[in-house]
């Protein structure tokens, strides 16, 4: 992986604040004027870890997923919901999660990496539910919602479809 590029800022109306963000492929560090080269240094390195660590919560891994997965089942679903896997996937533009109830894996659009954990956690408990579902009847929609948060993230996503000006997801 190349090295970061790393673009620092510094304004003299900054007295005490430093913060940093993600621009692209670069990061934006923003200091105050009179911070020491020592201390700008000390600082920099800080916020990449800072940033670094904000940005692992928000996209995990594959055995972050299966972890949440099994945690969702047992909290909202009596743990009768046992995945074989949850991955991460890259081939699913219309679709937040896929399931295949006869072998027990669940993909989960990596399209939702970045969306808030909650809307994350309704796609894992929607395909969770179809391990003991397969079809979209009552039953279904009854411990679909069990999850407190299921009506907003269905609204939340549908909203994020309609804002990209797609049309609204297919499960």
């Amino acid at each position: 992986m190349p090295p970061e590029t790393v673009e620092v800022r510094r304004s003299s109306r900054r007295r005490r604040t430093v913060s940093a963000y993600r621009d692209g492929e670069k990061t934006i560090v923003l200091l105050p004027a009179g911070l020491s080269s020592n201390d700008e240094e000390q600082w920099v390195r800080r916020m990449l870890d800072r940033l670094a660590a904000k940005e692992q919560r928000r996209r995990p891994s594959d055995d972050d997923l299966m972890e949440r997965a099994r945690d969702l089942s047992v909290r909202y679903l009596d743990g009768r919901a046992t995945p074989s896997s949850v991955r991460w996937v890259d081939n699913q533009q219309h679709r937040w999660g896929s399931c295949t109830p006869d072998n027990g894996t669940i993909r989960i659009s990596t399209r939702l990496r970045g969306m808030p954990s909650w809307v994350v956690d309704y796609v894992i408990i929607h395909e969770l539910v179809h391990l003991l579902v397969p079809s979209h009847g009552p039953r279904f929609w009854a411990l679909v919602e069990h999850y407190p948060r299921a009506e907003r993230a269905r609204g939340f996503l549908e909203g994020f479809s309609m804002a990209a000006n797609s049309p609204t997801e297919e499960w």
